[in-house]
């Protein structure tokens, strides 16, 4: 793999408004190649995206702006490298052409363990935990996440599958709304060209049944495109996706996004030069 960005795991917090649905954003780890090892050392990833819903008669547009520190720790277990994750988000939702609602998200802690399963592939499990909020905004009650990825990362292309499994601790908020728990997968098709990283990602997303009587359960197929440059150490990537079926959203999001991935620290010894984010192994 030849500069291929952070490994995070799609940490990003996503803030929802409070009801059912996803507490982990759907597509929010699109481009990285998540089940491969991160080079030892700490990063900073902010990520950004706009959306625009069309729930006729009017639009729902929702802006989500998150941010992650993660380091990648010199331990292993079991194997694995242990990469540790602290996220955060605050976000902004306009529903049918309305006022502007905004808060925070959830924060998240996580933790992960990522495997080098040679010739180029590598596969990571990442159990994390939603905390409480209490804005009136997002999800006020915590969840378990689960999220399992696979990834090929030999010459310059990034091939991940990555699934998310949500458990939320409570089944339904004092206000009566039910919290189901949910499946998302992301999945990324991209090759690097010098600097240059393009190529083509999609998610869906879908509620697990919940037995509750009248629920409404919500999911989603997007397809998109990803271009990304790496500026040495500032890794960019912007990419587009448009729901091509949407179930009890009221209707389809295209929507825009935009991620930096900053190493505030990292072990020289791993990163191959020019390639701050690929360790040697991955650049032989």
């Amino acid at each position: 793999m030849g500069g291929a960005v952070l490994a995070t795991s799609g940490l990003v917090a996503a803030a929802e408004p409070a009801r059912a649905g996803s507490a982990a954003q759907p597509g929010q780890s699109l481009g990285l190649p998540v089940g491969a090892q991160i080079p030892h050392g700490v990063y900073w990833i902010t990520t950004t995206n706009f959306g625009v819903r069309d729930t006729g008669p009017g639009v729902t547009p929702l802006n989500v702006n998150a941010t992650t520190l993660a380091w990648a720790t010199p331990w292993d277990i079991l194997g694995g490298r242990l990469q540790l994750f602290a996220a955060g988000s605050y976000s902004a939702v306009r529903p049918q052409d309305s006022d502007w609602q905004s808060g925070l998200g959830q924060p998240l802690l996580a933790a992960q363990l990522a495997w080098d399963l040679g010739n180029d592939f590598g596969f990571s499990y990442l159990l994390g935990g939603y905390l409480p909020s209490q804005t009136g905004f997002a999800t006020q009650t915590s969840s378990l996440t689960h999220r399992f990825a696979l990834s090929y990362v030999g010459n310059d292309w990034n091939l991940t599958g990555h699934l998310f499994y949500g458990q939320f601790l409570d089944t339904t908020s004092k206000s009566g709304v039910v919290y189901p728990d949910y499946m998302n997968l992301d999945l990324t098709a991209t090759k690097k060209f010098g600097k240059w990283q393009v190529g083509g990602v999609a998610f869906t997303s879908t509620d697990l049944p919940t037995g509750v009587a009248g629920s409404r359960p919500q999911g989603q197929i997007a397809v998109g495109g990803l271009i990304g440059y790496n500026f040495g150490p500032v890794n960019l990537q912007a990419y587009v996706t448009r729901d091509l079926i949407d179930r009890n959203y009221g209707g389809r999001d295209t929507r825009a996004w935009l991620r930096a991935v900053v190493p505030l620290y990292q072990d020289k010894q791993e990163a191959a030069p020019g390639r701050t984010l690929v360790t040697r192994e991955q650049a032989r």
